[in-house]
């Protein structure tokens, strides 16, 4: 699984971009799921298991974001340096000595006007993309053209360096808990989604379209465990964080009982998570249509949005472990939720046209 993470990791797929990411994911899809479907928006939809659910069984989307964090350039001077915006939550005090590759292959550093040595908090205004030019014809890129930030895939012991494990770390985990699940009461729609970066959009839409009974998001979260961090209990190689609340859901009870009872009995390691920034698919999810029960699995991961995040490999195997757990099993406790709603004449109000 680490290869796999490797893997993804390397695929250009900024916010809005994400068409190589999108059909790496589905090679590796190929021959483990019931289907395969990318829908209008781009979210990648995978099939699985009964499409008629067992007693206890439900219909479950599984949401990890395809998309990273990137920049987009605005202007290209004479000289050949480009100015840009963000795309998605980029920590700027984090740029300058990083890397951008943009998908004709072009790469680019960012420098700052002034002093290099200069202790303010860089802002984008001050900030440019040097891209090897000597003048705006010699740029190869134009207003309008993204990168994503790039540096080499790192490990050490079992801790994982990469540019955007936010969110495919995610992705690998979704990916290998659908080749470890061999059979499910479940109906399960696997969505990697696009545009979560900037607003949970392609979750947005996948879930009004899928209308699921329940949804799970797999992210990565924020950690309390390096030097005079913001106090949070989750830290890197505890387990997977169970969240309870972020800055724009709170867990569904039940969502959040299965989620645990299912960890202690099988004993994997976990943590429970209060971000009091942020959010991910599930809060999108979780307001569609008459409203969904959801929760999420979420990665430890230090230094989110910045060019270089490291996540604990034990941390997104236990995320497997646990994902496989909760959908191989067909638990009581998910009876108490009930099915679709009814209307005031009896009908189905959660049926889908044919």
């Amino acid at each position: 699984m680490r290869t796999l993470i490797e893997e993804l990791c390397s695929v250009y797929g900024p916010t809005g971009h994400e068409e190589r990411i999108r059909e790496a994911i589905s090679r590796l899809l190929n021959g483990i799921v019931d289907s395969i479907e990318t829908d209008r928006f781009g979210n990648l939809i995978a099939r699985k298991g009964p499409t008629t659910s067992s007693a206890n069984g439900k219909r479950i989307m599984l949401a990890a974001h395809m998309d990273e964090i990137g920049v987009m350039v605005t202007h290209v001077d004479a000289q050949g340096f480009c100015r840009f915006t963000t795309i998605g939550g980029v920590l700027t005090n984090a740029l300058i000595g990083s890397r951008v590759h943009f998908a004709n292959g072009v790469e680019g550093a960012f420098g700052m006007e002034g002093s290099p040595i200069a202790r303010e908090r860089p802002t984008t205004d001050k900030l440019f993309l040097d891209v090897g030019a000597s003048s705006k014809e010699d740029a190869r890129v134009q207003v309008g053209d993204t990168a994503a930030f790039r540096s080499a895939f790192g490990a050490v012991g079992d801790r994982l360096f990469a540019p955007n494990l936010d969110d495919r770390i995610g992705c690998a985990i979704l990916v290998q808990a659908l080749r470890e699940l061999e059979t499910t009461p479940h109906e399960i729609l696997a969505v990697f989604t696009v545009q979560e970066e900037v607003g949970a959009r392609g979750a947005t839409t996948a879930g009004y379209g899928l209308d699921p009974e329940i949804v799970l998001a797999i992210d990565v979260t924020a950690t309390g465990d390096f030097p005079q961090a913001t106090p949070m209990e989750v830290a890197l190689g505890k387990g997977p964080a169970i969240k309870i609340m972020d800055r724009r859901m709170i867990a569904h009870p039940t969502v959040r009982r299965w989620l645990e009872n299912t960890a202690r009995d099988h004993d994997i390691p976990y943590q429970l998570e209060v971000l009091e920034f942020g959010s991910t698919d599930a809060s999108a999810v979780q307001i569609s249509r008459a409203g969904v029960p959801a929760g999420t699995i979420s990665v430890p991961c230090r230094y989110i949005h910045t060019p270089s995040q490291v996540a604990d490999y034990n941390d997104a195997r236990n995320a497997v472990s646990l994902l496989v757990h909760l959908l191989r099993d067909d638990p009581a406790i998910l009876a108490d939720m009930g099915g679709r709603t009814v209307d005031t004449a009896g009908v189905a109000a959660g049926e889908r046209d044919a």
